[in-house]
């Protein structure tokens, strides 16, 4: 007979925890759903990308920072792009489709055309993307939402420029 006090003893301190927990909170669906949304973040800006995306405006202090290193890769083949980054973490790919202050994602341009989507800091750019002479690469950071991090009305962005010497590329 202990034994089945001994189960009833644990099956109650199972159950209790659980029905205690139901109850909790004030019911008001609106709480619920500030949980669920935070507040937006920034302020949307007429200003637009050369791709239409709005410019979502961060205060200066709390704007994220990106600089960008262009390295000829070790085949010749092409160039690494590192990207250092200050307030900001890129977002893995099933992420919602809303801002979150300081992640998103990196859009690269050549030239000012989109190359790429980066949500790592590292990228290899083949030379055949790259015709002879001197180029821009940039890297804009973007909220998950798809609109552009901005600070004092410019978007948050940092180019370098890359010279290739080889007589083929895109374009050629």
């Amino acid at each position: 007979m202990s034994w089945i006090r001994g189960l009833l003893a644990v099956l109650a301190l199972c159950v209790l925890p659980l029905a205690g927990t139901a109850g909790c909170g004030t019911g008001d669906a609106n709480e619920q759903a500030s949980v669920q949304s935070p507040s937006p973040v920034g302020k949307l800006l007429e200003d637009t990308d050369e791709e239409g995306r709005a410019f979502r405006e961060v205060d200066e202090d709390d704007a994220p920072e990106v600089d960008i290193e262009v390295q000829p890769d070790d085949s010749g083949d092409g160039w690494d792009l590192t990207l250092t980054l200050d307030g900001f973490r890129f977002s893995p790919a099933d992420t919602p489709a809303r801002a979150v202050a300081g992640r998103g994602v990196a859009r690269l341009f050549l030239d000012g055309r989109f190359i790429a989507e980066l949500r790592t800091p590292e990228y290899r750019l083949a030379a055949r993307l790259v015709p002879r002479g001197t180029h821009q690469v940039t890297a804009r950071l973007y909220a998950d939402d798809g609109t552009v991090w901005a600070a004092d009305g410019e978007p948050i962005e940092c180019t370098a420029d890359i010279t290739a010497s080889g007589t083929e590329g895109a374009g050629e």
